[in-house]
């Protein structure tokens, strides 16, 4: 891969830093919730740019949830990965690839309700505004 850019929020660019840092020993669990990396390509830039996410998980796949607290647009790497579904993810010391998706209307409830378990925040943030927060399914590449 080649140069990735990591988010430009200050505090979320520490947490990568470190995770990257410690191949996840420190980063993994963050305020006793389980986060994973997630890498996209840019949609306008054709750039790698990397978040840190809060995680669940469901089967094999990997669950997180394009809040962005809950503000009336949808975070950056929501809107590149509709363009590239094809994603880099790194869990723990964990990393691969996998294609993306935004959770049917069917799989969203429970898929919500699962993230809702493990950060009851993700309510709160639904309404805070009228954009339906979309729940997204990580699926590893075989």
């Amino acid at each position: 891969m080649t140069e990735v850019h990591d988010s430009p929020e200050g505090w979320v660019s520490e947490h990568i830093q470190q995770y990257v840092q410690t191949d996840g020993a420190q980063g993994h669990i963050w305020h006793g919730v389980p986060t994973l990396l997630l890498t996209t390509r840019g949609r306008k830039s054709g750039e790698w740019r990397r978040t840190a996410l809060i995680y669940g998980e469901h089967g094999s796949s990997f669950v997180v949830v394009a809040s962005r607290g809950g503000a009336d647009s949808a975070p950056a790497w929501y809107l590149n990965l509709q363009v590239n579904p094809e994603v880099r993810v790194q869990v723990g010391p964990r990393k691969f690839t996998a294609q993306a998706r935004t959770a049917s209307a069917e799989e969203k409830p429970e898929l919500w309700a699962k993230m809702a378990e493990i950060w009851p925040a993700y309510d709160e943030y639904q309404t805070k505004t009228d954009r339906p927060i979309p729940v997204v399914v990580l699926d590893p590449a075989s």
